[in-house]
């Protein structure tokens, strides 16, 4: 039956060109892996309480505010190359390592953390751990409250600064045939937003607010196509300072579109544009 779907979706044009399985992992591959050299596992969070409660063996902390700042009073920016560079050297990353991230509470800050290192040029090295810690302690796996030993690695960038769409494309885009999607909640969207943007709440790509792991790819695949999402669409994510819209920028990736993301966001948008679109 999930064959004949596909095929159906192929035929109608509705398939984006190829799926990227390698950026999402399973509990059991991770498992696996757990003790490789070349893997290095990153939990990513706010504060680091549920992380000295108890994290997944191996895993080093990576506070959020390390690699989302506030500049000019635009929420949630990327830090600075030089900066992002030490920080992700700190945890052991290197050019060639595996890294895979998640993160507690919330998948937001695992997904932050992702479209960080992509625009790194470390994205092809990347992936998201699917369900992050909660499925993971649900699954009655092993945690742990110690510190791993960590040797820096050697990182260098390569800036991806495609994916990272500047306000002034934004405010051109209206008309342009890309589709703008703002991720945040339908009354959020409703109260304010940017012209010409089009709303798909990102947690709905999620199998429940508390079970963060990914609804299959078919379902996906409908869900962004009610709102115009098409397979040679471009898409640009936002939200209010960047955090919800790389949960969605993740997922558009992992299905085989082309996605960039804004994100300066409401942010931005509210701070140097004044009134939005209601």
């Amino acid at each position: 039956m999930k064959t004949l779907f596909l095929t159906l979706l192929l035929a109608s044009g509705l398939l984006p060109a190829a799926t990227r399985p390698e950026m999402l992992v399973s509990s059991d591959w991770l498992s696996g892996h757990l003790t490789d050299p070349k893997v290095v596992l990153v939990h990513v969070s706010a504060t680091r309480a549920a992380y000295d409660a108890g994290h997944i063996p191996g895993a080093r902390f990576l506070p959020q505010g390390d690699i989302a700042v506030t500049r000019e009073g635009v929420h949630n920016e990327l830090a600075d190359v030089p900066v992002l560079e030490k920080v992700f050297e700190g945890l052991g990353i290197s050019n060639d390592t595996r890294v895979i991230v998640y993160s507690d509470a919330s998948v937001l800050p695992a997904t932050r953390a992702y479209f960080t290192l992509d625009y790194l040029g470390h994205g092809d090295r990347t992936a998201l751990l699917d369900g992050g810690l909660e499925k993971w302690r649900a699954e009655g796996r092993p945690l742990t409250k110690e510190l791993p030993a960590v040797v820096s690695g050697h990182f260098t960038p390569k800036l991806k600064s495609e994916i990272v769409v500047r306000m002034a494309e934004v405010q051109n885009i209206k008309g342009s045939g890309q589709v703008l999607l703002d991720v945040r909640q339908a009354s959020d969207f409703g109260a304010a937003h940017i012209p010409g943007a089009t709303n798909l709440y990102w947690m709905g790509s999620q199998q429940s607010k508390d079970n963060q792991a990914l609804k299959p790819n078919e379902d996906l695949m409908k869900l962004y196509g009610s709102v115009g999402v098409k397979p040679d669409s471009r898409v640009v994510t936002y939200c209010n300072s960047g955090m919800q819209a790389s949960q969605s920028y993740f997922t558009l990736k992992y299905l085989g579109y082309d996605v960039r993301m804004y994100d300066g966001s409401m942010s931005e948008w509210n701070l140097k544009n004044g009134p939005t679109e209601k």
